[in-house]
């Protein structure tokens, strides 16, 4: 692998926000996940369950209801009384609709799924009616006093304890007429809605039963309580041979620190989320055919996009927040040693800069420039470009005014390697280059999106000599531009998992493609074909554990003195391919390697192969080399972020 002195960083002081609610789409397999500050991603559960699209969060926008409608259409409810509906393909919002209710605290769609029912404030529940292009209110349901069919009292007794109130969380009607309430009081109950009568209650917990959610099938539901805990319930005969069924607990799961304030179920899995920021996916193992990757417990906390860029020149590390940024330069050393050493520091990091936003829209995208002179982010509808200057151990700040109205809401901006050239992916599909020059800026060139459509650019990779640029969409597809001509160069044949990760090799130009199945391509944008080395590896296949990965690749880079080498990083290892080497097949070990230090040359050339893998940095946020003997890498570990969360209701131990 060769030997880096590496700056390990841990001063990323990131913490996810909660999640409020989930919503599967068994049509498309795909998971919407709804987070406290108003952010919404969509997860591609076909797709090694890559999270393939975002929606940045607003401050007045807290999302309390989430649901699929018709296909693919995606609509979200909240306290600020609007209904929202998403666009999947610009990756904006469509519309919003004020259901003049109040606080709208649940939603609900149709089995027909052509009409949206929503709960307010007010007591009142609204109908629309869902059109081709927007919704379209169609009836109001005020409070009900006296002309309800049943009324359904839950009990308020509580481990024996009266209580003076109790709160129904959820509830679920089944097409048998079956009513199934959780609630405040710990409990899971089921009604027959012909009656009114309760049917069977079960204690499940000592605290809150938030959420519930049942199977297409409604041979099976989960639940999630405040403890943390999630349940299982399944619908299965009373004896071997009768076919008279009844509901019973079967498993429960605690893979939770905090309340789980959402459930989803798959036809093949429990999915649940809550206060600790975990998005947990939890297989049926009775469901799961094929006991490959799919079998595996998932726990997704981190975004499957960058938060951090470098400035290799200045050594400087830009941290993406909410609603600010942080410069950082990394600290020194003078010091030396063996391999596994830590290094004393000369002189520490120093936190340079705080960036504030302005206004209640999340940053969507941030980046440096390689020289460490431009700061460039954007929000929902600004641009922002800033110049930095340097004296000494002082810096300036100045915002470049004035920026081109087409420039907002940037999903991705990157500089060319000279950090002379800006590139800005729009939500729109277009592509802008400008060019800067001393502390301004000129727009050069839109690449417009291809046959018409606005399938946003979700990455951008360019050459080091900045002579080719490629975009990646929210599909499969990957377009490479020549930038000298301003003209599309070629299409990377498409492929039937997103693009994870790109980047373009110094040199060479070649173009190294990460997939969320864990493939990866190299690309010749000279020759417009894959290279042989491509060919090599789709011909004899990667390793199955390196396939069995269950986090995305993230980040691609490149040695400047090692051509042959391929660098990259999921969060949860580094690994640098060695395209000289042969291919470790599946009865070769993938993550060791190397042989003892006392085996002769022969024997280790023999047994070497091309993936050399360090699972020392987790979770692993950003890696890469700021020189041909320095990384950079940015943990950011898993107690520091439960540490800064509320505390988690105390259960009692036994024997306390």
């Amino acid at each position: 692998m060769g030997e880096f002195k590496v700056h390990r960083v841990r001063f990323f002081n990131y913490v996810p926000s909660g999640i409020r609610c989930v919503a599967y789409n068994n049509q498309s397999n795909r998971l919407a996940v709804s987070r406290t500050d108003g952010t919404v991603e969509v997860y591609n559960l076909s797709a090694n369950y890559f999270q393939e699209k975002f929606f940045p969060g607003h401050e007045s926008r807290a999302t309390e209801a989430l649901c699929w409608a018709e296909g693919q259409r995606l609509f979200s409810a909240g306290l600020n009384g609007e209904i929202m509906e998403y666009d999947l393909q610009a990756l904006n919002i469509k519309y919003a609709v004020d259901v003049f209710g109040g606080p709208i605290w649940s939603m609900a769609v149709s089995p027909s799924g052509s009409q949206l029912l929503v709960g307010c404030e007010d007591g009142s529940v609204k109908l629309f009616q869902i059109t081709p292009d927007k919704i379209q209110f169609e009836r109001n349901f005020d409070r009900q006093k006296r002309s309800a069919i049943h009324k359904m009292i839950v009990d308020r007794q509580h481990m024996g304890v009266s209580k003076r109130k109790c709160i129904v969380w959820g509830v679920a009607f089944l097409s048998d007429g079956t009513v199934i309430s959780v609630d405040s009081a710990g409990k899971v109950q089921f009604w027959d809605s012909a009656t009114g009568t309760l049917v069977k209650s079960h204690l499940i917990a000592n605290a809150d039963v938030q959420s519930i959610a049942v199977a297409e099938q409604e041979d099976s539901f989960v639940v999630g309580t405040a403890e943390g805990t999630v349940f299982h319930f399944q619908l299965v005969p009373v004896t071997s041979n009768s076919s008279e069924k009844q509901w019973v607990r079967t498993k429960p799961f605690q893979h939770h620190t905090h309340d789980v304030r959402t459930v989803a179920h798959s036809p093949t899995a429990l999915i649940s989320g809550g206060t600790d920021t975990h998005l947990v996916i939890r297989p049926l193992m009775e469901k799961v055919e094929v006991k490959n990757y799919d079998a595996a417990l998932r726990k997704i906390t981190f975004p499957h996009r960058r938060l951090i860029s470098c400035s290799k020149k200045r050594q400087l590390l830009l941290f993406q927040f909410a609603h600010h940024l942080e410069l950082w330069r990394l600290g020194s050393t003078v010091a030396t040693g063996k391999n596994g050493d830590t290094l004393p520091l000369s002189k520490n990091a120093d936190h340079l800069l705080h960036l504030k936003t302005k206004g209640p829209e999340n940053i969507i995208c941030s980046c440096i420039s390689p020289c460490g002179s431009w700061i460039a982010y954007s929000t929902v509808s600004r641009f922002f470009l800033y110049r930095l200057n340097y004296e000494h151990d002082n810096i300036s700040l100045k915002r470049v005014s004035k920026m081109p109205p087409f420039l907002r809401c940037a999903l991705q901006i990157l500089f060319s390697e000279d950090s002379t050239k800006l590139f800005v992916a729009s939500n729109q599909g277009a592509l802008h280059i400008v060019q800067l020059s001393g502390g301004s800026f000129k727009h050069l060139h839109a690449f417009q999106p291809q046959s018409g459509t606005v399938e946003a650019m979700c990455l951008l990779a360019v050459s080091s000599d900045g002579n080719w640029l490629a975009a990646s969409g929210t599909s499969a597809g990957v377009h490479v531009y020549n930038v000298k001509q301003l003209k599309l160069h070629c299409t990377v044949p498409a492929y039937n998992f997103p693009v994870t990760a790109m980047a373009i090799a110094p040199n060479t130009n070649n173009l190294v493609i990460a997939h969320s199945d864990q493939q990866v391509f190299e690309y010749s944008i000279p020759d417009k074909q894959y290279t042989d080395w491509s060919r090599t590896v789709q011909k004899q296949g990667f390793h199955h554990l390196w396939l069995q990965r269950d986090t995305p690749i993230t980040h691609i880079s490149f040695h400047p003195k090692r051509p042959m080498h391929i660098l990259l990083h999921d969060a949860y290892m580094f690994c640098i391919i060695d395209k000289s080497l042969p291919l470790p097949n599946d009865k070769t070990l993938l993550y060791n390697p190397f042989p003892p230090t006392n085996e002769s040359d022969v024997v280790r050339r023999r047994t070497a192969h091309a993936f050399k893998i360090s699972k020392i940095y987790k979770p692993l946020l950003f890696m890469d080399l700021l020189d041909e003997r320095t990384l950079v890498a940015v943990e950011r570990p898993l107690d520091d972020i439960i540490a800064q969360l509320p505390p988690p209701i105390k259960k009692k131990k036994f024997g306390t």
